[in-house]
């Protein structure tokens, strides 16, 4: 009996995961189902700080939950100091849809390593949250700008 329970729970996990087309918190998921936009050339998304779904590696989507932070019409997505998996897929095809709310964007990371623009960066990322680290105290950062493709 407990084990027809425990086959009952897992395939209403499985059922749950493969119907949410999306990433879950801690899990990455695949293609992410929306209405498809081009990325603006100034975004403009409600708040200067969320969080949003990331799909890279186009051939095999990747996708993942992922803070951004928009500045001066600017969106930037942050790695800090790890090459996280959709780093690495990003290094090896830039091209990434970002959905927010209903809305996919189809959009180009672009790694941003101009000392200024990753100050500025810097302050807005550690003004949202007494966690986050200032990415001018690291080593190498993994910063990036969502651009039109």
């Amino acid at each position: 009996m407990r084990e027809t329970h425990l086959a009952l729970a897992l395939g209403a996990l499985v059922l749950f995961l493969i119907a949410c087309n999306a990433p879950l918190p801690f899990m990455s998921g695949g293609a992410l189902a929306g209405l498809e936009r081009p990325a603006p050339t100034t975004w403009a998304l409600t708040k200067p700080f969320g969080v949003a779904q990331l799909e890279a590696r186009p051939d095999a989507p990747y996708s993942v939950n992922i803070a951004y932070t928009q500045i001066d019409g600017r969106l930037y997505i942050n790695a800090g100091d790890t090459k996280t998996t959709w780093v690495q897929h990003i290094e090896a095809d830039p091209l990434v849809r970002l959905r927010r709310n209903d809305a996919i964007y189809l959009a180009r990371a672009e790694r941003v390593t101009d000392a200024a623009e990753i100050s500025e960066f810097g302050e807005a990322w550690i003004s949202e949250s007494s966690f986050h680290r200032d990415p001018m105290e690291l080593e190498e950062v993994w910063l990036y700008k969502l651009v039109p493709r």
